[in-house]
């Protein structure tokens, strides 16, 4: 791993400069922003306004490579800027990320107004060559073929002040055929333990109370370092550390979900009793078409484990719908799983090819017209059993941690929004007392609908938090600073899951 003393030398940048970044794709590139924005800011610039569409010194893009049209995107988000571009001298573009890893020096050619284009393995050098662009008033395209340094030894500008992603690993060693992300962020590297549970610890001691754990695949980490339980320790060595209170992981693969890990997640009091593992499809045939290592069997053998272990436990997963060849009997086996499994939510995707995949080039492409109407049937579906499971949840006390603007309707129904253990969202009464994010709060279920809870009843306990008193404290700095310093990145907070049919995130997700 790269130490910090091999980060690009500092960049001194008049204070004045403003900054946006604009983030597409899962939650690594999430993450990756998290620190671009901090190395920013360690570079003297400041968040512009939230909302200033471009309106900033520098505006950078961190793309996504999973969707087909998202090189469409790009450029389209490119085209707008460019006028803006030209009546504003000094104004730079920087675009990153997965696209930028895959066209390299295409974008340039199809957008030459863009300043910088570098990759997911050196986004340690975006200050460097921004600031190269300008002296040298040229273009610069800069990609690594391998991890320059860990993300995670690089400054960073969290979104949040009481919940944090923790990245354990990155690149996948995985060739599922409808996926580039291993193409474009490389082999699995680990990170060591100590240095993980080391940030974990400053975390915690700034406030931080619920830390994400982040991999392209999860649990699979332990294999760059030669150990196959390193993941199950992992959790374990979580639970010993003081002040943290929650402990989740995204995104696991069955082929990797080992009974040790199983027992670690029931033994471990503060990891939470909620699991996110992707299913793709239900149909033995279509997964080894999408060269998923685990079949139909397998995958209901560990939900059937872990409810065993973790009986409130809410698994959640993703499906994708139409890959190339599937057949009426092959969606019939993923609705089977479906009520098997009896997710708590299902993020459903239809097919659409990703160029530079294998199974954009395969036969037998479902037409649109049959992806759509086996979509629609899984929808309702996952939607009815989702109703039936959150119903389950009504009369149960629930303690949520307070969470930030994930109630649009809060302000409106005087309500405020919370995670529960579980990751359920709830919407609950506003109480007299004062809450904060991150602080905690029981309540009992009322109402269940199919994507959250109601408790309308009143509060029947407030816990403050260090976390809470984190929010506070930051919330404060912030509104002391010169106007200026918000910027439109996707509010992290507690990671929530996506909304259905969105966006499916990167790898095997």
């Amino acid at each position: 791993m790269t130490s910090s003393s091999d980060r690009s030398p500092a960049v001194d940048i008049p204070s004045s400069k403003t900054y946006e970044i604009r983030t597409y794709g899962c939650q690594m590139n999430v993450h990756d922003s998290e620190r671009l924005a901090g190395l920013l800011e360690d570079a003297g610039y400041v968040r512009a306004p939230e909302g200033a569409d471009g309106d900033a010194d520098v505006v950078v893009f961190n793309t996504c490579a999973v969707r087909e049209n998202a090189d469409n995107r790009l450029y389209g988000n490119l085209g707008r800027l460019a006028p803006q571009k030209a009546k504003r001298p000094g104004m730079q573009i920087a675009v990153g990320g997965c696209l930028a890893q895959k066209d390299r020096d295409t974008i340039v050619k199809r957008a030459p107004w863009v300043d910088v284009v570098f990759g997911t393995h050196n986004i340690g050098k975006l200050p460097v060559l921004l600031e190269r662009a300008r002296v040298q008033e040229e273009a610069q395209v800069e990609i690594a073929e391998s991890l320059e340094a860990f993300p995670s030894t690089l400054p960073t500008r969290r979104e949040s002040a009481y919940a944090a992603w923790v990245s354990i690993s990155v690149g996948c060693n995985n060739t599922c055929t409808f996926c580039i992300v291993p193409a474009l962020r490389g082999k699995e590297k680990d990170r060591r333990p100590g240095d993980i549970l080391a940030e974990v610890e400053a975390l915690v001691a700034e406030g931080v109370s619920e830390i994400t754990l982040l991999g392209q695949n999860v649990n699979a980490y332990g294999s760059d370092i030669g150990d196959r339980e390193a993941f199950s320790k992992l959790l374990r060595a979580c639970g010993t550390i003081e002040g943290l209170e929650r402990v989740r992981f995204t995104s696991p693969h069955p082929r990797d979900f080992t009974d040790d890990v199983i027992a670690a997640m029931a033994e471990t009091p503060n990891v939470m009793p909620q699991l996110h593992m992707p299913l793709q499809s239900g149909s033995d045939t279509v997964l080894k078409a999408m060269r998923r290592s685990y079949r139909q069997e397998r995958y209901l053998g560990i939900i059937e484990k872990v409810r065993a272990a973790i009986p409130h436990a809410a698994i959640t997963t993703d499906i994708i719908v139409g890959f190339p060849g599937e057949t009426e009997e092959d969606f019939e086996q993923t609705l089977h799983v479906v009520r098997e499994a009896r997710f708590a939510q299902a993020f459903t995707f239809q097919y659409s090819k990703r160029p530079g995949t294998p199974a954009a080039g395969m036969d037998g492409q479902i037409p649109k017209e049959v992806v759509q109407a086996r979509y629609e049937r899984l929808v309702a579906l996952q939607e009815e059993i989702s109703w039936e499971e959150n119903k389950k949840q009504v009369g149960r006390r629930l303690e949520l941690m307070v969470a930030e603007g994930e109630g649009r309707k809060d302000g409106a129904t005087h309500r405020l929004s919370g995670r529960a253990p579980d990751n359920r969202l709830v919407h609950f009464t506003k109480p007299d007392q004062e809450v904060r994010p991150g602080d905690v709060v029981t309540v009992e279920v009322t109402y269940a609908a199919p994507h959250h809870l109601l408790a309308e009843g009143a509060v029947l306990d407030v816990r403050r938090t260090r976390a809470g008193d984190a929010w506070e404290k930051r919330n404060a700095a912030e509104a002391a600073k010169p106007a200026g310093v918000m910027l439109g990145l996707p509010r992290i907070g507690v990671p929530e899951p996506l909304p259905v049919a969105a966006a499916p995130a990167c790898g095997c997700d």
